[in-house]
């Protein structure tokens, strides 16, 4: 008598998952650590240590080293002498911020005033509701310096689980390519900034948006982005790049729940506060228009090098004009590059121009671009070096507020050295996005779209056809002159070509 697993249904047998060791000489060499390149015969899904799960765990594990490296803050820096948490390099702001924004007083984020220049909480709804529900948790007796320990805790243990929820979205965005995600895992740029500030629930956020929207799921894209712009702004950013892909592909009625979703969603999360505490409510706008030129940016090496510096309001306008026709130019290569650019790498070029035009760079803002550079530039030697010139500015920006805060001393970094780290930071970001724009305009060169893929991170634009280009019409990869044996995929086809 014949089983029962005769008359079982034959599925479709899963593409096997991308090995990076086979493609990327850093990761090859890497891997030597482990035991080396995994081999032919490896059994994928046959352990329990499958990608997503290892990638989660050694994201945290980076996460539990980077509350490590703030240890010598925790036990006094923070509290004791001016320049003692910048030469030390573990400064943070969620410690001061729990009394300076009358968290331990109890006050209300946005409807009470608080004593001192900051009238209201100067940071967007649900980055607020965020504070707010950890203050909560955060015990109210003992000393002031030990609830703001205990607090900088709570908030770390909450913003671990958002880099958890990092990792995994990451993972999971291409399928094929689950391992990329190591690239966020193991930045050391996110163990460095993740509990500087609250930047982590966006990044959140627009991971699980970008996974949703790599499912075809464009309305829970939407919802979550909205989530996720509520609580930063810079999320709102990557309704441009799906704007003009989404032109490109015809794909309006997927395009339009992305935008409903993000704004209903944005304005629940608002209303609420815009109508009963308004002031409090537009602080956040009010305050990112009034803040004169700041850390990290270009603008201020030509404030500090200038005889009369540009005015706040004349840098507002110079940057928002940068940053229009940053954005006016990756629309133009979204519609004229030679094959429809992948969402990733839109994502990333757009985020990377307001992060190069801002006038101010806080550290903890290279989180916004560790996920999307994965994703659009899964290339470990790239990766690391654009690191490497971040880790330079964590360092170099701490060491400038020690030389600043030390007085007569004058222990660490002066201005011409903090200007320098502020170049080396420009330069890197800028090296990255130009190694994003040339896989663009050469997409034979792109480590996704070797293997045969079109856009994992598309959804409904993953091997769609175009029907609004720009220039030349769109048609396959050009070989590269180093290379004719790479594959050409048909653009607008399914099908798969061999590896």
């Amino acid at each position: 008598m014949p089983s029962t697993s005769a008359y079982e249904p034959v599925r479709p047998q899963e593409p096997e998952p991308v090995r990076p060791t086979s493609q990327d000489e850093v990761a090859r060499a890497g891997s030597e650590l482990i035991g080396g390149p995994v081999g032919r015969r490896v059994l994928y899904a046959a352990s329990w240590w499958t990608p997503v799960r290892v990638i989660a765990l050694v994201a945290i594990g980076m996460f539990a080293l980077g509350m490590v490296q703030k240890l010598p803050c925790y036990n006094g820096a923070w509290f004791f002498g001016p320049s003692s948490q910048y030469t030390h390099a573990c400064y943070s702001d969620i410690p001061h911020l729990y009394q300076g924004r009358g968290f331990a007083d109890g006050l209300v984020p946005y409807f009470d005033k608080l004593p001192g220049d900051m009238e209201y909480l100067e940071y967007p709804v649900l980055t607020g509701v965020f504070m707010e529900v950890a203050s909560w948790v955060t015990p109210g007796s003992g000393s002031t310096q030990h609830q703001e320990k205990i607090y900088w805790m709570v908030n770390a243990g909450i913003l671990m689980a958002c880099v958890a929820v990092v990792a995994v979205c990451v993972t999971r965005t291409h399928r094929r390519r689950p391992w990329d995600a190591l690239l966020v895992a193991l930045a050391p740029a996110l163990a460095l900034t993740a509990t500087i500030n609250w930047d982590l629930l966006a990044v959140a956020f627009t991971s699980v948006a970008m996974l949703m929207w790599s499912r075809s799921r464009a309305l829970a894209a939407g919802v979550l982005l909205g989530l996720a712009t509520a609580a930063k702004l810079y999320p709102f950013l990557l309704l441009w790049p799906l704007l003009i892909l989404c032109w490109r592909a015809g794909k309006w009625r997927e395009f339009g729940s992305v935008l409903c979703g993000t704004a209903g969603i944005w304005l629940l999360v608002n209303l609420p506060v815009m109508l009963f505490a308004h002031d409090g409510w537009s602080k956040f706008y009010s305050f990112s228009r009034e803040r004169p030129v700041d850390f990290g940016s270009f603008w201020l090496i030509l404030s500090q090098r200038m005889d009369s510096p540009l005015s706040t309001e004349t840098v507002n306008v110079l940057a928002m004009a940068l940053m229009l026709l940053a954005c006016l130019a990756i629309g133009a290569l979204g519609l004229t590059a030679p094959r429809r650019p992948r969402f990733a790498q839109l994502a990333f070029l757009l985020v990377a121009a307001f992060v190069l035009t801002n006038k101010v760079y806080s550290p903890q803002y290279v989180l916004w671009l560790i996920p999307l550079a994965a994703l659009a530039r899964p290339r470990w030697r790239d990766f690391l070096i654009w690191q490497a010139c971040e880790v330079a500015y964590f360092l170099g920006i701490w060491m400038y507020l020690a030389y600043t805060t030390s007085g007569d001393a004058h222990k660490g970094l002066p201005t011409e050295g903090y200007q320098a780290v502020i170049v080396v930071h420009l330069l890197g970001t800028l090296y990255l996005c130009a190694l994003v724009v040339r896989d663009i305009l050469m997409p034979e060169r792109d480590m996704v779209r070797r293997n045969g893929d079109d856009d994992p991170s598309g959804g409904v634009l993953d091997s769609a056809e175009d029907v609004f280009v720009l220039g030349a019409e769109a048609g396959p990869a050009r070989p590269t002159a180093r290379s004719t044996a790479l594959p050409a995929v048909k653009w607008g086809s399914a099908t798969e070509l061999p590896r």
